[in-house]
C-alpha cells in the first residue's frame, strides 16, 4: 500500500478525515500518514493500542522513531509515558509492550545509515529554549547532519517570517491550531512540505507541534 509516498509532493492528513484501519497486530489500529510499499517499507503513522498488548522480540533494520501521545509504552529498558520521544537506531532489537492501551506517532525505516545514536527524551521535564521569533519556545529532540527534530510551542498571535525548507519539513500538530497562507491545521493534522517549499506559518490561538526538517531527499539524491 502506498500513501503519500512521493516525498517531493506536499501532503496533508487532517484528523477529522482520518481513516483508522486494523494493523497486522491484533488490537492495534493504524492511521497511515506516509507509506511506501510493504510492511517493512518506510512509513509514518499514528498507532493506537486499544488494550494491553505485548509484542514478540523483533528488529528494526532501518530504525524506529516514536513520540508517545497517550498512555505508556514500554520495553525491556523502561517505560515511556505520554510525552516521551524515542529513537531506536538501525538494527535495534526489542520486545515492546503496552499494559493499558496507548497511542504513538511512529516513523519506521527513515534513519540515515550513519545515525546510530539511541535517544530517549522525557519532554515533560526537558529544557525549552527561546525560538527565532518572540512567542516561540523550542525543545530540541535530535539532530544528525541536516536533519533536526524538535517540539515547538507557539504563543497565541505568533507569526514566523516567510522561509524556505531546502530539505523539506514535516509537522504533526499536537495541540491547538497552526496556520499559514494556504490553510489552517488543527490538532491531529499531519503535513509534509517538500524540499524547496516556502511558507509563512503563524498561530492565532497558539499551538504545540512536532517538527522535523532537513530529512527529505532533494532532487538528484
Amino acid at each position: 500500500m502506498r500513501v503519500h509516498a512521493n516525498q517531493y509532493q506536499r501532503a496533508i492528513s487532517f484528523a477529522d478525515g482520518a481513516e483508522w484501519v486494523p494493523s497486522p497486530a491484533d488490537g492495534v489500529e493504524r492511521r497511515t500518514l506516509d507509506r511506501d510499499d510493504g510492511e517493512a517499507a518506510r512509513s509514518t503513522s499514528i498507532e493506537r493500542f486499544l488494550s494491553a498488548r505485548r509484542f514478540d522480540r523483533h528488529r528494526h533494520g532501518l530504525g524506529e522513531e516514536f513520540l508517545v501521545l497517550k498512555g505508556t509504552f514500554s520495553d525491556e529498558l523502561g517505560d515511556y509515558p505520554a510525552g516521551s520521544y524515542v529513537r531506536n537506531p538501525p538494527g535495534w532489537v526489542h520486545r515492546p509492550r503496552c499494559e493499558e492501551g496507548c497511542a504513538l506517532f511512529v516513523k519506521l525505516g527513515q534513519f540515515h545509515p550513519g545515525d546510530r545514536e539511541r535517544v530517549v527524551v522525557d519532554t515533560r521535564g526537558a529544557e525549552w529554549f527561546p525560538g527565532l521569533v518572540k512567542g516561540l519556545a523550542v525543545l530540541p529532540l535530535h539532530r544528525f547532519g541536516s536533519e533536526m527534530v524538535a517540539l515547538v510551542r507557539w504563543a497565541p498571535g505568533t507569526v514566523f517570517q516567510k522561509h524556505q525548507h531546502p530539505g523539506g519539513e514535516e509537522i504533526l500538530v499536537l495541540e491547538g491550531t497552526l496556520e499559514d497562507e494556504d490553510d489552517h491545521y488543527p490538532t491531529g493534522t499531519w503535513l509534509r512540505n517538500p524540499p524547496g517549499s516556502r511558507h509563512t506559518p503563524f498561530s492565532l490561538d497558539g499551538c504545540l507541534i512536532y517538527v522535523k526538517t532537513g530529512h527529505l531527499p532533494t532532487v538528484g539524491e
